[in-house]
């Protein structure tokens, strides 16, 4: 039994739900989100509930429940809240800027390296080492970061590279003398 999409999922203040056939549209003071449900799912909604229902016990209709149900819920957050990823760059000469719809990063190679900034995420550098990713849509945020941070990814001997506020980088030891 699924129990991520046995749970019922509860709209905030000033969020919308509609289901039309199987498209979902979540409207809420950040944006507008939609999503197109597997055809075998339902997703019904009773004031401020919305209720993912699937048809029978096998096993490919349990996995769709519980990610119907979370993707879903990754919306109506979204749009009420939205989501945040911060960087932080270490590392000497690292810094990062934005330029018009670009984000420039110098991670220590001989050319900086240029991102397009997708549409629906904002980027805020404050103090050149430090990125922030904003916008409603979660899978975008974390596809975004995740791609900044494969510029340099972190190394364990001095820790230099691009990680995640939160992220722990495991150190090891490097040569010692006798």
């Amino acid at each position: 039994m699924s129990r991520i999409g046995k749970k019922p999922i509860t709209l905030p203040q000033g969020v919308t739900l509609t289901v039309v056939e199987q498209n979902v549209e979540v409207n809420g003071p950040k944006g507008t989100l939609s999503f197109t449900v597997h055809p075998e799912m339902t997703v019904t909604v009773e004031e401020t509930n919305v209720i993912v229902e699937r048809p029978s016990d096998t096993k490919t209709h349990k996995t769709l429940h519980g990610t119907t149900r979370a993707l879903i819920q990754n919306m109506v957050v979204g749009v009420s809240e939205g989501y945040k990823k911060q960087l932080k760059m270490i590392g000497v000469g690292y810094r990062s800027q934005i330029q018009g719809s670009k984000l420039i990063v110098n991670a220590g190679y001989s050319q900086p390296v240029e991102l397009d900034i997708p549409s629906g995420i904002s980027v805020e550098v404050v103090k050149n080492t430090d990125i922030t990713v904003t916008g409603i849509d979660k899978q975008a945020v974390g596809e975004f970061a995740a791609n900044i941070r494969a510029i340099r990814k972190p190394e364990p001997y001095l820790g230099k590279g691009i990680r995640y506020v939160d992220e722990y980088v495991r150190r090891k030891e490097g040569k010692t003398a006798k």
